[in-house]
């Protein structure tokens, strides 16, 4: 999949993902304007990304185009804390 076809359908694909499974009482509604790319890259046949949104719950999203079999694959994760630790 070419970079900018990948990223529009990253950028889709969270949208309606983000969309479906908001809570609907904190008017948890986005659109593609509200989704950064915060890593990305193509090699070979295979692309993947790391996606965020601007709605402040900890969400990210990583994308991984598999070219050889036509296969993408979604992880969502949640940030639950960041810390540091002093050595």
């Amino acid at each position: 999949m070419m970079s900018d076809k990948f990223i529009k359908f990253c950028k889709k694909t969270v949208v309606e993902y983000f969309n479906k499974h908001a809570d609907k009482s904190k008017n948890g509604r986005i659109s593609t304007d509200d989704v950064f790319i915060v890593w990305s890259c193509k090699i070979l046949n295979n692309s993947k990304a790391l996606v965020g949104t601007v709605f402040p719950d900890g969400m990210y999203y990583e994308i991984t185009h598999n070219g050889d079999k036509n296969e993408t694959y979604i992880d969502v994760y949640k940030k639950w804390e960041n810390f540091s630790v002093k050595h």
